[in-house]
C-alpha cells in the first residue's frame, strides 16, 4: 500500500498516486474548475482513462470526444492527447509501466 499525497498537476489540477509498482501505477486527476486543462503531451506509457465524475473533452492523435461518468478508454503508447474539462471531475488514469516522473 502507498500513501502518496496529493499535488498541483496544473492550474485547477491535482493528482494523487493511488498505487504502483514497476510495470503498473494508478492516479487520480482532479480537476477543480471548467475550463482546467491537462496540457497535450506524450509519453512512452500505454495510459487507460476511467471518468469517475465530471466531463471533460479529450484530444488524442487530433481527434476529440467527449466523455462523461463511466466511460474509459485507452491511449497508445506516443499518442499526443490532453484534456480539457467541461464539468469539474476526477479521472483514474492507469499507466503500464509506471510514470516514474510521478513519483
Amino acid at each position: 500500500m502507498t500513501n502518496f499525497p496529493e499535488i498541483k498537476a496544473e492550474p485547477g489540477v491535482t493528482r494523487q498516486v493511488l498505487a504502483d509498482h514497476p510495470e503498473l501505477m494508478v492516479v487520480a486527476f482532479r480537476f477543480a474548475n471548467k475550463g482546467a486543462a491537462g496540457k497535450l503531451h506524450n509519453h512512452p506509457h500505454i495510459q487507460s482513462t476511467f471518468v469517475e465524475s465530471g466531463r471533460f473533452l479529450f484530444t488524442i492523435d487530433g481527434k476529440e470526444r467527449e466523455v462523461g461518468p463511466g466511460d474509459s478508454f485507452v491511449i497508445p503508447t506516443n499518442a499526443v492527447h490532453g484534456c480539457v474539462c467541461i464539468e469539474p471531475g476526477k479521472l483514474i488514469d492507469s499507466f503500464t509501466p509506471r510514470r516514474d516522473d510521478f513519483l
